[in-house]
């Protein structure tokens, strides 16, 4: 016979369950990114050298991303920031994405844009080692967006493009307007904020949230 201590676990692990699949269905992970570079072809050529190959050391959410073991510096009209992560696979044009606060402490105006519109933005000085580099464009602040799967979209009712409200259920809980959602069958659902964005709302790592309409 089972003790009542251990009926009663096995109650709360009855319930349990039921409820994690609930809140994975009706909420989103949460993932806060910082400032990176994505480099072309070319542009990996000019500050590394001819042929160099960009070293993957950590996978990230989104199949086939990866941040890089090679490091790099910005610099902006007002100062510099070092050490800013490369993130692979490369890509058909250089593009940098930084926060509003980032922009400002390098003396920068970047437009908020969604990843890849990069048309009619500022470009920025990016250097390694003694190699510099002057992007001439491709400079942004990247719009907060939910990446999302066909299923999951389907799930909750938005399409490719759509502008939603986000809320967060985080330490200091927010609800983001105009935040745009991707449908693809290459992305895994995931909300993407930048540092100012998840610092505002009190984001730690494992925080979700859900699609308000």
């Amino acid at each position: 016979m089972h003790s009542v201590n251990t009926v009663g676990m096995e109650r709360l692990d009855g319930i349990q369950r039921p409820l994690e699949e609930i809140v994975r269905r009706v909420t989103i992970e949460i993932e806060a990114s910082g400032r990176h570079v994505h480099l072309s072809r070319a542009d990996v050529d000019a500050l590394f050298g001819v042929g160099y190959r960009l070293n993957r050391v950590k996978d990230l959410s989104q199949p086939g991303q990866f941040a890089c073991a090679e490091r790099v510096t910005l610099t902006g009209p007002k100062g510099s920031f070092q050490n800013v992560v490369i993130l692979g696979p490369e890509r058909g044009e250089s593009q940098v994405e930084l926060s509003l606060t980032d922009a400002v402490a390098l003396g920068v105006a970047p437009p908020v844009r969604i990843s890849g519109d990069i048309r009619d933005t500022p470009g920025i000085t990016v250097r390694h080692g003694d190699r510099e580099l002057r992007l001439q464009r491709g400079l942004i602040v990247a719009k907060r967006h939910i990446h999302m799967t066909p299923a999951d979209a389907a799930l909750f009712g938005v399409a490719d493009k759509q502008n939603v409200s986000f809320r967060t259920f985080t330490a200091r809980p927010l609800v983001f307007g105009d935040t745009e959602v991707r449908v693809s069958d290459k992305f895994t659902t995931v909300v993407h904020l930048d540092y100012d964005e998840a610092n505002a709302c009190g984001f730690r790592k494992g925080d979700r949230g859900m699609i308000v309409k």
